[in-house]
């Protein structure tokens, strides 16, 4: 189980800091148990989502939809076409997902079908997850107010909490696709490209090291998401703190990494939210197994953590500062609202001549956003203060890198990231 650090007050009366403690453990609290319902209501609003695409297919004329072909038809039409076998693949996992389905439909209706059959699928992973952590997995029998919410508008009901949002929902297909990058075969080449950069910079400082004295270095890895990251450090025999703010992550990491088994175990489904830019069935349906390798082999040297809270609070204080040898950031500097506060903790928890690898891009998470801090500098203006505050940039590469990508989808993003390999130095900080 993962361990919880509470943020330290400045207040001296410590009746006031107990109180904000509890405050905050309240507040986590409830922003757990809506991570939770969240999950559990991933198929009522993956099957609204789908309802709501029957509607709109009905309402095309019976003529039109005739065009659309048969399954047996399908594959005449495509038997002089290069795609022939990935549109028979379509074909089976159609029948595998949706085996009750009428077979005289059309090739949409049954995808459709598919599709929640593979909504099952997902959720009954999902349900597992939430086991894993020690909640309930029984997902409520919410009435669908707008295509919007469930439980209807937050102003009307009598837990403000209990309203799941799409923005909810979000977060939970995104988890669904965490998986695939980190603990997935499919993400291999992603993984490659992103986490490869920073394992060959910390082995060209350390692998001289025997494996056994590696432990004695502490490496800090913010952001953490599923862990898979921080878990391959940790494997390499350093001692490894992963630290993640999302509870979807943190519950989704805990089951990766403490509770799944076997090599490829489940079964998931993560494409499936989504009806653009596939070009056959399978690109849509096709499942992905989780994971591609256990968790476990740590040197008996090393320790490996999770913790969850605010980078900020957590590692900004006088008990964290100069606790680490390495800090490593992945796709995560963009993620601060004040990146300046990011600096100064990464610089704050770094012992004196520490190691900062940062691999990521600067796609500022709250740009934008009417309601949130976003201070936005460019690379120069980030790298201008970074040097400011005592950092010395030893070796810097520009790459390009795609995120949670699919990649039978006909419009991956790439994303141009930034591979920043850096040197603490001595600074007017200290």
């Amino acid at each position: 189980m993962f361990e919880h650090l509470l943020s330290t007050s400045t207040e001296s009366d410590d009746a006031a800091q107990n109180q904000m403690s509890a405050a905050e453990i309240a507040a986590d609290q409830r922003v757990f148990k809506k991570s939770i319902r969240a999950f559990n209501n991933y198929a009522t609003h993956a099957r609204a989502a789908l309802a709501k695409k029957r509607s709109d297919y009905a309402k095309v004329t019976s003529q039109l939809r005739e065009l659309i072909p048969s399954e047996v038809e399908l594959a005449s039409l495509s038997s002089s076409s290069p795609s022939t076998t990935v549109s028979g693949s379509g074909m089976a996992l159609i029948d595998s997902l949706a085996p009750t389905s009428d077979t005289t439909e059309n090739v949409f209706e049954r995808r459709l079908a598919a599709v929640e059959g593979a909504v099952t699928v997902n959720a009954t992973f999902l349900a597992a997850m939430v086991l894993a952590i020690g909640e309930d997995p029984t997902p409520p029998t919410p009435t669908l107010n707008s295509n919007k919410r469930l439980f209807g508008p937050p102003h009307l009901a009598k837990d403000k909490d209990a309203v799941v949002l799409d923005s909810d929902m979000d977060k939970v297909r995104s988890t669904l696709r965490q998986f695939v990058r980190d603990w997935s075969d499919a993400g291999k080449k992603e993984r490659h490209d992103t986490y490869h950069p920073i394992m060959e910079a910390i082995d060209k400082l350390y692998g001289n090291l025997p494996t056994e004295q590696r432990g004695k270095l502490k490496v800090l890895v913010p952001g953490a998401g599923l862990g898979r990251l921080a878990f391959d450090i940790a494997k390499e025999g350093y001692t490894t703190q992963g630290n993640e703010f999302s509870f979807y992550m943190l519950i989704a990491s805990n089951f990766a990494l403490n509770s799944i088994k076997r090599q490829n175990q489940y079964a998931i489904h993560p494409w499936i939210h989504s009806f653009s830019n596939s070009q056959t069935a399978s690109h849509q349906l096709r499942p992905v197994y989780i994971p591609d390798t256990v968790p476990g082999s740590i040197p008996s040297t090393a320790d490996f953590s999770m913790v969850a809270g605010d980078f900020i609070e957590i590692y900004g204080g006088s008990t964290e500062r100069d606790e680490w040898d390495i800090l490593v950031s992945c796709y995560f500097i963009d993620t601060a609202k004040n990146i300046f506060e990011y600096l100064r903790v990464i610089w704050n928890a770094l012992k004196p001549g520490g190691v900062w690898i940062n691999h990521g891009p600067l796609l500022y998470h709250f740009e934008g956003m009417r309601n949130e801090m976003s201070v936005e500098l460019n690379l120069d203006e980030v790298k201008a203060v970074a040097k400011k505050m005592g950092f010395v940039f030893e070796e810097e590469r520009m790459m390009p890198s795609t995120y949670t990508s699919n990649d039978d989808c006909n419009n991956n993003i790439i994303v141009t990231t930034l591979y920043s390999f850096l040197e603490i130095a001595f600074g007017n900080m200290r």
